[in-house]
């Protein structure tokens, strides 16, 4: 297997579509999400459900070439790391300017092009989630761009890590850190197994989705 290939399934892949791990001093097996530390790594697809396949096998003596030890809950290690990213990318990108908060602004940043995805806070109510896909359909129907929704955090892991109070509704908007932080919370919906809302065929449709 070549550097990039998943330890359980044997599929070559992206590294954005990979989580890397490797061997602390101690034998345990902790992931390196940044691809930085030292020593020998293996890669495992970036799906809770490889991850928690890699561990209940204990692949990883296997492709780390040593007898290593599986932290119970490594899985949910891993996802508490992934939320841990993708909420510090979006404080980042509030303090550059690259996300709108409150239903107005975020109905604003998709109708006039700058969104680049939605999201929904667990807490979301239906109507709230309706009035922005109804934007995200008009603005699809005329050839824009098919905005994603996520809804991924609670009210309270939002309103944390963007600084503000009862943060239901937010756009991340087209600009760098806004672009950063996307790639981050795609990581974490795809770890999740979550695919973004994206069908602008029903706003109800929609926003029973969200739900």
């Amino acid at each position: 297997m070549n550097d990039r290939t998943c330890i359980v399934t044997r599929e070559a892949l992206e590294p954005d579509r990979l989580i890397r791990f490797v061997a602390a001093p101690d034998g345990t097996v902790v992931p390196d999400l940044k691809r930085k530390l030292p020593g020998r790594g293996c890669w495992v697809g970036a799906e809770r459900s490889l991850v928690e396949r890699a561990a209940a096998k204990n692949l990883f003596s296997r492709a780390l070439k040593a007898p290593v030890t599986v932290p119970p809950g490594l899985a949910e290690m891993v996802e508490s790391l992934l939320v841990s990213t993708a909420l510090g990318a979006l404080g980042l990108a509030r303090k550059a300017g690259a996300v709108a908060l409150g239903a107005a602004k975020v109905e604003a940043g998709v109708r006039s092009g700058k969104a680049l995805a939605v999201l929904h806070a667990d807490e979301a109510s239906e109507d709230g989630v309706r009035k922005i896909a109804n934007a995200r359909k008009s603005i699809a129907h005329v050839g824009g761009p098919m905005v994603p929704a996520y809804k991924l955090f609670s009210e309270t892991e939002m309103s944390l890590a963007l600084g503000a109070t009862n943060v239901i509704h937010a756009a991340v908007l087209d600009r760098g850190p806004g672009e950063a932080a996307l790639r981050r919370i795609d990581a974490l919906a795809r770890y999740r197994g979550i695919v973004p809302e994206r069908d602008m065929s029903s706003a109800a449709d929609a926003a029973e989705d969200m739900e």
